[in-house]
């Protein structure tokens, strides 16, 4: 066979291989959010009717084209995102096989093309739940200190037991890096203060173990605004009611996750079903970055190395900035506050692994002296 030809049909693999996984990422990010199993059922289903699809419909890439982005049982539209993230994984799949190639470092292509899952698995779940699940990010952390004592060379050591240390090394100082940004971020902007005139209805209303809070008409998950156990949401209220009796003599309620602090006494949440009232403000805790993120980094850093580390949260944070201003300009503002971090970390990363280095080499270059020709 011509050398070309060759070349070619393992070209035609990767694309292909990175197509398939792509098919499997489909089900990661659909399922593991939801708390279902990845076994369970162990065909792909339609989102709209459930019913399972048979693998001659279910082709990565080939069979959203031939059903036009339909299911073939309900009609039911499937959308483009299952077409893109199987695409984009086959993309990368093929890149990676070039630039390894290119390279001479073949052996790297197995943990790069791992990190690749995770980056897209963790980018379109936490676009569409704000989440990085602990399978993905401690999980990845797991498998790329597993990669690094495998293969040192990732980390650019030849004894196996130096890779392993360096890669802890690239794990913890991201964590514990992105882990201060963090912290800066609550101390600086931990709060969010809102006011309301003339006084707005509140209702908090348990839901099992977790409840639902309604200010003004606007529902929130009670879960989704606690991060850590000191957290407080502060109300300055009229007319505050615990399951219809009125609080006597307290106006400012001052709430736990789950408690709900009184003038000399606290009431446990779980003993109450409703708390109601009118509120003139609020004080809400946030979070300037969640520890998914954190976590996220970690498990980037195992994978290449604490250099990459510090290119990646560069990156993401001059892509943030750039995408950021850029829905600003456009007039969507609220938007640019909408996209979590994770995503332009995944891009810091998948930047790093095609062209990092190289960049660096090109940044750099603006601020050596260049030598007088004589």
């Amino acid at each position: 066979m011509h050398p070309f030809s060759s070349l070619t049909l393992f070209q035609v693999f990767a694309f292909v291989l990175g197509a398939v996984i792509g098919s499997f990422l489909n089900v990661v990010i659909y399922r593991i959010p939801v708390g279902l199993g990845l076994n369970e059922p162990k065909r792909s289903f339609c989102p709209h009717c459930k019913a399972q699809i048979p693998w001659t419909q279910n082709l990565p890439m080939v069979s959203w084209l031939l059903l036009r982005g339909k299911c073939a049982q309900c009609g039911g539209r499937i959308a483009f995102r299952y077409f893109a993230v199987e695409l984009l994984t086959a993309v990368l799949f093929l890149v990676i096989w070039n630039q390894c190639l290119e390279a001479g470092t073949m052996h790297f292509i197995l943990p790069l093309w791992t990190l690749v899952g995770l980056l897209i698995a963790a980018t379109f779940i936490d676009l569409d739940h704000f989440i990085i699940p602990d399978e993905l990010t401690l999980g990845g952390t797991a498998v790329g200190l597993l990669f690094s004592l495998a293969i040192p060379q990732l980390m650019g050591q030849e004894s196996h037991w130096m890779g392993l240390l360096w890669s802890a090394v690239g794990a913890g100082s991201g964590y514990l890096l992105l882990w201060g940004v963090v912290e800066a971020g609550k101390l600086a902007f931990g709060k969010k203060k809102l006011t309301f005139d003339p006084p707005a209805e509140f209702q908090w209303t348990r839901q099992g173990d977790d409840a639902e809070f309604a200010v003004d008409g606007e529902k929130m998950l009670w879960s989704d605004i606690f991060s850590r156990e000191k957290d407080q949401l502060i109300m300055e209220t009229e007319e505050p009611r615990a399951d219809d009796q009125p609080l006597e003599g307290a106006t400012t309620l001052r709430f736990f996750y789950n408690r709900l602090v009184l003038p000399g006494r606290d009431v446990f949440l779980d003993t109450l079903a409703t708390v109601s009232g009118k509120v003139r403000s609020i004080v809400v805790p946030r979070e300037a970055m969640g520890f998914g993120d954190v976590k996220f980094i970690a498990c980037i850093g195992a994978f290449l190395g604490w250099k990459a580390v510090l290119f990646t949260i560069g990156s993401a944070s001059a892509i943030g900035a750039v995408a950021g201003l850029g829905l600003i300009l456009a007039g969507r503002r609220d938007a640019s506050g909408r996209i979590p971090f994770g995503p332009y970390l995944a891009m810091g990363a998948l930047l790093w692994i095609v062209a990092g280095p190289a960049l660096i080499e090109w940044y750099a270059g603006f601020f050596r002296p260049e030598l007088p020709l004589y």
